[in-house]
């Protein structure tokens, strides 16, 4: 949601547009391999994309690929070479300024002798942003930014979330055109495609952690894993949310995949079911239970936080989905509409509806048809 005091945004040509929507795509290339450091002390690298252009022909093209590796302004600088003087960058953040695990690329820009620096996204960070200011303070003629905060959190919501106390949480939820998400309680209904199938893999290799309630992983036994077309830097920690300890110690997450499975539970779970999860090289986590005996969920996010968790996407269910809803703390839902109807005794996607704040809910980009399916991205409009 824009705001009041957000800044103005820089006048654009259509050349400077459309080699900005080329430093973006170029960016989404590192999604997966960029996001998850490895220590709880470090903090998440962006996606970033540049393009280096001179007279609007592009000469050079780069992104941020990997977790402490290069820059993309400085991965675009070395293939242009010496052709880079003069010519316009066109990058998708404001260009770092501070000494972090690489160089500042302002630095870089200076050397290389770039004329214009375009930038999309300002950067918020009291270190690394101001970037802007002094390649001008250098002489170098900058204009930005290009993107307004919504469209720049689409592109790195994780970056640009600034709530110590929890993770930037997410939902998956593939929903019929009835609103159901299976066909009854307790059996587990496919109904998505296959082709929105491969972009939720895709979707969870950029996530720290992948999580589900008790139901879920009861009536599923799911994995949990990535399994298809981005390899993870970091392999997604898995998560369930078991109040109670009903998980059994013969879960499939508990003997196969990577990722490492963290159960969030409560006083009440037996202390012997606790120790023969950990026996299973899950980590248990305790937490306060809420007033209906359930992990509280605001206590549970702190505590994924606390273990360096930054995103979670949960794929857990209707009821956990209301529940996040309805505490606020939902940062934006995908979702995967199945043209299908489940009928009366399918489970509903949103069961607390009724008792939930009226809210807008706003499309973040637009909805896309995957197979028979359509996969939409919205966060909701929060003052």
């Amino acid at each position: 949601m824009e705001t009041a005091t957000e800044p103005a945004l820089a006048e654009a040509s259509d050349t400077d547009r459309r080699l900005m929507a080329r430093a973006v795509e170029l960016g989404r290339r590192g999604w997966g391999r960029t996001h998850q450091p490895r220590s709880a002390a470090d903090d998440p690298n962006p996606l970033v994309g540049c393009v280096l252009a001179r007279d609007g022909v592009v000469i050079s093209e780069g992104w941020h690929a990997d977790y402490g590796g290069p820059h993309a302004e400085v991965a675009a600088l070395a293939l242009a070479g010496s052709a880079a003087r003069g010519a316009t960058a066109y990058v998708s953040l404001e260009p770092c300024r501070h000494q972090g695990k690489t160089p500042p690329c302002t630095a870089a820009l200076l050397k290389a002798g770039v004329g214009r620096v375009v930038y999309g996204a300002r950067d918020p960070g009291p270190k690394s942003g101001g970037g802007a200011e002094e390649l001008r303070s250098a002489g170098v003629d900058v204009a930005g930014p290009f993107l307004s905060s919504t469209e720049a959190r689409r592109e790195n919501p994780v970056f640009f979330h600034r709530v110590v106390e929890r993770p930037w949480v997410a939902v998956k939820l593939a929903l019929s055109l009835d609103g159901k998400i299976s066909e009854r309680p307790g059996v587990q209904t496919w109904i998505s495609g296959p082709e929105a199938d491969e972009e939720v893999h895709w979707l969870r290799a950029g996530f720290d952690a992948v999580m589900v309630g008790t139901v879920t992983a009861l009536v599923d036994d799911p994995l949990l894993t990535v399994r298809g077309r981005v390899t993870p830097r970091v392999p997604p920690r898995r998560v369930i949310l078991d109040a109670a300890g009903q998980l059994s110690p013969g879960a499939r997450l508990l003997r196969e995949g990577e990722g490492q499975v963290y159960v969030v539970t409560t006083p009440s779970s037996p202390r012997s079911w606790r120790a023969e999860i950990e026996s299973r090289g899950a980590e248990v986590l305790e937490v306060a239970a809420d007033a209906e005996g359930r992990v509280s969920l605001p206590d549970g996010l702190r505590r994924l936080r606390e273990v360096g968790i930054r995103s979670v996407l949960c794929e857990g269910g209707g009821r956990l989905t209301s529940a996040l809803m309805g505490l606020g703390l939902l940062d934006r839902l995908y979702v995967i509409l199945v043209p299908r109807l489940l009928g009366d005794e399918g489970v509903p996607g949103f069961p607390g509806a009724a008792t939930l704040e009226p809210a807008v809910w706003t499309p973040v980009e637009d909805p896309r048809r995957m197979g028979k399916d359509v996969w939409m991205v919205l966060e909701p409009e929060r003052a």
